[in-house]
C-alpha cells in the first residue's frame, strides 16, 4: 500500500501517529473529529467528511467533518437507507465499493454532499469503513481542489476508519451505563423511510424497522403474513433499496411448479441430463448470482428440495441436474409463506434444519384489518392508479364510500382492497365513488339509517370471526387459540353475531 503514495516512509510515521491519537481519544466526538482530521491531512485534501449509519441501517448521517482545516459543526439532517439524490454516496454504500474521481465534473457527478466552497472541488475519494465482523458501517471521504490521483490511500484509511469504528464502539460500551435509552418515536412521528411501501400504521412502521436492519445485510429473510399483504413488494422494497439494487432480482413461486421442473428451474441442468436436455441451462440460482432470489410459497416445496436449497444456504454452492461438479453462486435469499411453518415441521413437511436456517431475521406482515388508518390511504392510492390506466379524471370519494371501506374485515387484505377499487372505478360513471360500485355487504338498517358505534363494532367483529374462521377451515379450537379466546366464549360470540357453520 505504501508504494502508491508519495513519501512512504514519512507518510508510515503520519499513519502511526494517526492511530496513537485515535487510541487516546476520550470522547465519541474526539474520536471522529480526529479521524476527519488526520485523513485529510493524510491525503492532503482540504475536506474530510465522515458519515455513520445508525444501528436500524434506515439513516445515514454527517458525523464529522474537516474543512480548511477547521472542525465543522454538526450537520443535523440525514438522509434514509435509500441515499436517493446523493449519487457517490449512494453508489459507495450501496455497491460496498471504493470510489475514486481524479476529475470531477458537477455536470456528471451530483456532488450536493460536498460543501461550497470558493474552489471547484476537482479530486474525491471516498470508500465504505466496515466494523469486525465486515458489515458496512458508514463511509470515508476526502477532497481536493487540486486535481490529483488518491487511489492509493484508500487500502490504510480503509484500516484506520475500522480501527477508528472499533474505538467508537469501546467508547459507547464503557459510557453506556451513563447514558439514558433513547426515547420510543411517538406515534404521531412521521416514518423515516417507506421503502417505497405505502402506509403509515403502527403495524407498518414496524414493518420499516425490520427493513431497514436487514437492508445492507446478507442475512436470509423470511416473509410471513396472510395471502395478500404484500409480501412481494417487500422482497423487492429490501433488494431494490439494498446493496444489491444494481443486480437481478429474481421471483420464484414454488408452488406454481412439480418438483423435477421446479428443480431443473432453480438449480439449471447440463445438455443431456434428461430426455429434451439438448442444451445446457442455467437455473435461477445463477441468474441471480449477485443478486436476490425471492422464493414465494416456500412451505410448498418438496422435500427433496429442500434439502438441496439447505446447502446453496449453508455453502454458497449449486449442482446443476446432470453434472458432478458444484461451482459457487452469491445470492440472497428472502422466502416467503402464508402458512405456519413450525406447524408443517411437526407435521413432517417441512425441513426443521431449513426452518431454523431461514427463520433467522422474520418479518411477519399486518392483515389489512390491523393497518386500520393505512386503508383509505390504500383506497385512495388504488383509484388514482386505475384512473390513469383508464386515462380518465380522478374519481371522487364519497364519505359513504369512504365508511363502507373502513367497516370491512378485508379477509383477502390489500390484495382484495386493490381489486374491490379497480372494479369500482371501472363502474363508476358520474365522477364519483359510491358504496354501490363496491361489492361489499350492506348491512344498514332497512330505512336507511346510519349504523351507530354498537352495530359498527359488531359487522367488524362479525367479519374479523369469519375470517378467522376460514383461515383455520372452520376449526372452532383452533380459531379460539389464535384470537386468544376459550372456545366457549368464540362459540357465544359466534352466536350472538349469528355465525353459522354454513358461513365458513
Amino acid at each position: 500500500m505504501f508504494a502508491e503514495v508519495p513519501q512512504p516512509l514519512r507518510y508510515a510515521e503520519a499513519l502511526l501517529s494517526s492511530y496513537a491519537k485515535l487510541a487516546g481519544a476520550a470522547s465519541g466526538e474526539r474520536l471522529l473529529a480526529d479521524l476527519v482530521r488526520a485523513a485529510a491531512d493524510l491525503a492532503d485534501c482540504a475536506l474530510g467528511q465522515l458519515y455513520l449509519l445508525d444501528n436500524t441501517h434506515t439513516r445515514l448521517t454527517l458525523s464529522a467533518e474537516w474543512l480548511d482545516g477547521l472542525l465543522q459543526p454538526r450537520e443535523a439532517a440525514s438522509l434514509p437507507s435509500d441515499y436517493d439524490g446523493e449519487q457517490l454516496l449512494q453508489y459507495c454504500l450501496c455497491q460496498n465499493q471504493v470510489l475514486c474521481i481524479d476529475e470531477l465534473d458537477s455536470a456528471l457527478h451530483g456532488i450536493a454532499c460536498l460543501p461550497e466552497a470558493g474552489r471547484a472541488w476537482r479530486s474525491l475519494l471516498c470508500l465504505p469503513l466496515h466494523d469486525g465482523v465486515g458489515h458496512t458501517r458508514g463511509l470515508l471521504l476526502v477532497a481536493s481542489h487540486e486535481r490529483r490521483s488518491l487511489q492509493g490511500f484508500a487500502a490504510s484509511f480503509a484500516q484506520l476508519g475500522s480501527f477508528a469504528l472499533a474505538q467508537l464502539q469501546l467508547l459507547q460500551r464503557l459510557r453506556a451505563p451513563e447514558t439514558p435509552e433513547p426515547a420510543s418515536p411517538a406515534p404521531g412521528t412521521p416514518c423515516a423511510s417507506g421503502y417505497g411501501l405505502l402506509g403509515q400504521s403502527q403495524a407498518m412502521r414496524r414493518v420499516y424497522q425490520l427493513i431497514g436492519k436487514v437492508l445492507h445485510s446478507p442475512v436470509s429473510v423470511l416473509l410471513t403474513g396472510e395471502t395478500g399483504t404484500g409480501k412481494e413488494l417487500v422482497a423487492r422494497a429490501i433488494h431494490d433499496c439494498g446493496a444489491r439494487r444494481s443486480k437481478a432480482f429474481v421471483v420464484q413461486n414454488c408452488a406454481a411448479l412439480p418438483e423435477n421442473l421446479l428443480e431443473s428451474e432453480l438449480f439449471g441442468y447440463r445438455r443431456g441430463a434428461f430426455t429434451g436436455a439438448d442444451r445446457d441451462k442455467p437455473g435461477l440460482f445463477d441468474a441471480a448470482d449477485g443478486g436476490t432470489l425471492f422464493l414465494d410459497e416456500i412451505g410448498d416445496m418438496p422435500l427433496g428440495l429442500q434439502a438441496k436449497l439447505l446447502r446453496v444456504l449453508q455453502e454458497g454452492e449449486v449442482r446443476p441436474l446432470g453434472s458432478s461438479e458444484t461451482h459457487k453462486v452469491d445470492v440472497r435469499i428472502v422466502a416467503a409463506t402464508h402458512q405456519e411453518l413450525r406447524r408443517r415441521v411437526e407435521e413432517g413437511r417441512f425441513r426443521e434444519d431449513l426452518f431454523y436456517r431461514l427463520s433467522h431475521f422474520p418479518i411477519e406482515l399486518p392483515a389489512l384489518r390491523e393497518r386500520g388508518e393505512d386503508i383509505l390511504l390504500l383506497a385512495r392510492h388504488f383509484a388514482a392508479t386505475a384512473s390513469g390506466l383508464l386515462q380518465r379524471d380522478a374519481c371522487r370519494w364519497s364519505d359513504a364510500a369512504l365508511e363502507h371501506l373502513a367497516g370491512y374485515a378485508f379477509p383477502g387484505n390489500v390484495r382484495e382492497l386493490k381489486g374491490l377499487v379497480e372494479r369500482a372505478v371501472l363502474l363508476c360513471e358520474g365522477g364519483e365513488l359510491l358504496p354501490e360500485h363496491f361489492n361489499l355487504e350492506q348491512t344498514q338498517h332497512p330505512d336507511g339509517a346510519p349504523l351507530s358505534l354498537r352495530e359498527r363494532m359488531d359487522r367488524l367483529e362479525r367479519n374479523l370471526l369469519l375470517d378467522c374462521l376460514r383461515k383455520n377451515r372452520g376449526n372452532q379450537t383452533n380459531a379460539a387459540n389464535e384470537l386468544g379466546l376459550p372456545r366457549r366464549t368464540l362459540l357465544y360470540r359466534m352466536q350472538r353475531l349469528k355465525i353459522s357453520p354454513s358461513e365458513v
